[in-house]
């Protein structure tokens, strides 16, 4: 039996907690994202924020839209901008399927979680979700109480 090692390239960047409240995701999807070097190395460092992002198909690509890589410092001539669309890098098919889902049924694309794979290359999981009622919401964080209440419970018990 062996262990299969944690790889150190393999770490969370960006995760975005709140798509799981405000959204039902339906299915998820890996792409490819298009980066400048100096935002690679910011996000080495950490510097990402994905919690108002969101993804849009726009003339046969997709696109990756407010999503925020702070600015590395010492890439001062050749620094990228923070906020600036950048291209996800996916298949035709799964492409043509993601225009299906937000064209013809109304879906939208968030994102869920930024990283580097086990290679070190930086990807993104998109979710295909619909959004949440009010009344939704409220029944979610519900369940979440009763969970923990339960667990709670049973911890004082056993």
């Amino acid at each position: 039996m062996t262990q299969k090692k944690h790889d150190p390239n393999s770490k969370v960047i960006a995760e975005n907690r709140r798509a799981r409240f405000d959204y039902f995701i339906e299915d998820d999807l890996e792409c490819g994202i298009m980066l400048m070097g100096s935002e690679v190395k910011s996000l080495r460092d950490g510097g990402a924020n994905i919690a108002e992002s969101y993804a849009s198909v726009e003339e046969n690509e997709l696109w990756l839209i407010n999503g925020a890589i702070a600015p590395y410092a010492q890439a001062k001539t050749w620094g990228h901008e923070e906020r600036r669309k950048r291209k996800l890098l996916v298949s035709k098919k799964e492409l043509a399927k993601l225009w299906a889902a937000t064209a013809k049924q109304g879906m939208t694309l968030v994102p869920l979680v930024m990283y580097f794979n086990d290679r070190g290359m930086v990807k993104l999981k998109i979710g295909i979700a619909k959004g949440k009622k009010n009344h939704d919401k409220r029944e979610t964080e519900a369940k979440r109480d009763w969970d923990r209440q339960k667990r709670r419970l049973l911890k004082e018990q056993g």
